[in-house]
């Protein structure tokens, strides 16, 4: 039999044209829509996971502003830091980290500024357009430039003049109108392919009592049906005297403050507050300031926290409230009226209140009031200090 011819060896792929020919699609890679959807999907992974490593190991919240670590570099924002430094010192303890228990206070505890940049550039929403900013310009894109913030219809100025456009404002005007009847009915407007962002607004009848608050395309049919318009005047009355009454409290303490300076016996006493505790069966914690002179007599301010509550640490809202005290005889009464204020090295802003107490040898202690903080959360910063700062105002108003 005739041997089969052999066959012709075949090329290897680099020989081969057709093998060696690339594929056009996979150089390419991924198309631009789906590159830009695997961007995306990595990016809001990305954003989770440090949204989940960055929070505070106490509320496990992205920190709002100042973020501490402890010594091992465990997160903590500045209000729980304050809040576990007060119940350490209500407790009479030393503050520890929630993770590891390592102790910590205002000298061993540092800032991460690195954290505090990098929770500052990641995402968030706006709470009226529902736009996505870096944290860090959230607030002032919500405050300044939103055009969807909120606001009143009371306040809301349209010019009806313009060169070139006379009654251009009208038009303008009118188209507003038939844009809120419309929204009203639950219709959309005609020229409007999709919802308009909900924003929200209160009634124009706020002044006389009124407290709604809802969405602005609710804003029409809410003021044709609100019920104040037709209240009787005794019923409003009620409502404005409140309100100029608490005008008037708020005008008497700056008029009442400039009325004291003009006395001759004033002075300024720059004072701190120490801790101390009770010597009772439960060591209750209470603040007591030196003694210092004023108008020839000795005074000393006590301060307590919640009103000598049993347990502050089991309350939220927590208040300091503080007295002052007469320490040295007198032969006759002394009527002093005083104002407390922030001090050259306070912490905390204190609205000003004028209090007044005649002071005798049967009746030397003031009553106790509250101090008058202009931010309650500034009650745990100055619980977790060593001393509270504040100047005291004290003028004799005897003639």
């Amino acid at each position: 039999m005739a041997e089969a011819p052999e066959s012709d060896p075949v090329p290897s792929s680099s020989e081969n044209p057709l093998a060696a020919a690339p594929d056009p699609k996979e150089d390419e890679g991924p198309q631009p829509e789906k590159r830009r959807k695997l961007d995306k999907e990595t990016s809001e992974k990305l954003e989770h996971r440090l949204g989940g490593i960055l929070c505070c190991a106490v509320c496990l919240d992205l920190p709002p502003a100042a973020v501490y670590q402890c010594s091992n570099g465990h997160l903590m924002c500045a209000p729980c830091f304050t809040h576990l430094l007060a119940d350490a010192r209500l407790r009479d303890e030393a503050a520890t980290c929630p993770n590891c228990r390592v102790e910590i206070s205002k000298t061993s505890a540092s800032r991460n500024l690195a954290v505090e940049k990098t929770v500052s550039e990641l995402p968030s929403e706006c709470k009226y357009c529902a736009k996505v900013f870096p944290r860090h310009s959230l607030q002032h894109h919500e405050e300044k430039n939103c055009e969807d913030r909120e606001y009143k219809f009371s306040q809301v100025v349209v010019s009806g003049r313009r060169r070139g456009w006379p009654g251009w404002g009208a038009v303008l005007v009118a188209l507003g109108l038939q844009w809120l009847a419309s929204a009203a009915r639950g219709a959309p407007p005609r020229s409007a392919p999709a919802p308009a962002p909900v924003r929200l607004t209160g009634c124009r009848y706020g002044g006389i009592g009124c407290l709604w608050r809802g969405p602005a395309h609710e804003a029409a049919a809410h003021e044709a049906a609100c019920a104040h318009p037709a209240k009787s005047a005794a019923e409003v009355v009620d409502h404005l005297a409140e309100r100029e009454r608490q005008h008037q409290h708020n005008v008497a303490v700056y008029t009442q403050v400039l009325d004291l300076l003009s006395y001759e016996k004033i002075t300024i006493n720059d004072l701190q507050l120490k801790p101390y505790r009770t010597e009772e069966f439960v060591h209750k914690l209470y603040y007591e300031t030196s003694r210092f002179s004023a108008f020839g007599h000795q005074w000393v301010v006590k301060a307590f926290v919640n009103r000598h509550q049993r347990d502050p640490t089991q309350s939220t809202q927590r208040e300091i409230t503080y007295q002052l005290i007469l320490k040295s005889k007198t032969l006759s009464p002394l009527p002093v009226q005083w104002v407390g204020l922030r001090g050259p090295y306070g912490e905390a802003a204190v609205r000003a209140r004028v209090a007044a107490h005649s002071f005798a040898d049967d009746d030397a202690e003031a009553p106790a009031q509250p101090l008058p903080l202009a931010d309650h959360n500034d009650t745990n910063r100055l619980l977790g200090n060593k001393a509270i700062h504040f100047r005291l105002i004290m003028f004799l108003t005897s003639k």
